[in-house]
């Protein structure tokens, strides 16, 4: 059995959840449990994960949550408390995996001297978007650097926020306090910098694909700007309520 337990915060999620779970039901080998943690979604999210869940039963136990508020933060801190497995993985409902997912989990956590992992986030739809995925995964570099230098030389601190699909062992998450459950946003690259205390945080060479509904609605220059903006911003102390103002919810 594998110890890899894989989280999945949702909101209003029906357009992108069922390839999503169809992605997860062909893991080799399979999660040792799915958990799905909802913030009260009003669209086809519940039923449609009713009709699935018997798709999963033979391959692992999925089980759906629901949490009293709509944040990503406390939703996967929520799930974290029902999750049996030994390594966490946390999963947003838009993003696809590849079939070997946990042994890449299992794999890069086996070194004692990496607290963290993050795939590279390619970000499709319509069409692929290159520039904004190169981004994506440039800023896991830069940010570090430019905000918390010290952290980054010497405790090989990269920040994973996104898409990158992040993974850590349950108890580093639980020593460290998990996510902080006042945050909107950048709750994950909150997390890589305290899980940086407990060993190096890397990014795998290997591909996930997320969503580019946000930039398709916004605009590629639009949405690169907010991106960085707001990357920026946090790193600068700007309080989540004003870089929450940045970023419309966009489904």
């Amino acid at each position: 059995m594998t110890e890899v337990s894989i989280i999945i915060p949702t909101l209003n999620e029906a357009q992108c959840l069922a390839q999503t779970l169809r992605c997860l039901s062909i893991l080799e080998p399979p999660a040792k449990e799915i958990i799905v943690v909802d913030g009260g979604s009003c669209d086809r999210t519940l039923p449609l994960l009713q009709e699935t869940t018997s798709t999963f039963t033979q391959l692992c136990d999925t089980t759906v949550i629901h949490s009293p508020e709509a944040r990503r933060s406390s939703q996967m801190n929520l799930g974290v408390q029902q999750a049996s497995g030994k390594l966490l993985c946390f999963l947003h409902a838009d993003t696809l995996v590849p079939p070997d997912l946990v042994t890449v989990i299992t794999t890069t956590l086996a070194d004692k001297k990496t607290a963290c992992g993050g795939f590279l986030s390619l970000m499709t739809g319509e069409t692929t978007r290159w520039g904004t995925s190169l981004h994506n995964s440039l800023k896991t570099y830069y940010a570090p650097l430019l905000f918390r230098p010290r952290q980054f030389f010497q405790k090989g601190l990269r920040l994973l926020f996104g898409d990158q699909v992040m993974f850590c062992r349950r108890q580093d998450f639980l020593d460290c306090g998990g996510f902080d459950n006042t945050l909107s946003l950048m709750e994950e690259a909150d997390l890589c910098i305290k899980l940086s205390q407990k060993g190096r945080i890397r990014q795998i060479n290997r591909i996930v694909q997320s969503s580019d509904r946000r930039v398709a609605k916004w605009g590629a220059l639009k949405a690169n700007f907010i991106y960085l903006s707001i990357g920026f911003l946090w790193g600068l102390g700007t309080s989540d309520a004003q870089l929450k103002r940045f970023y419309e919810n966009v489904r």
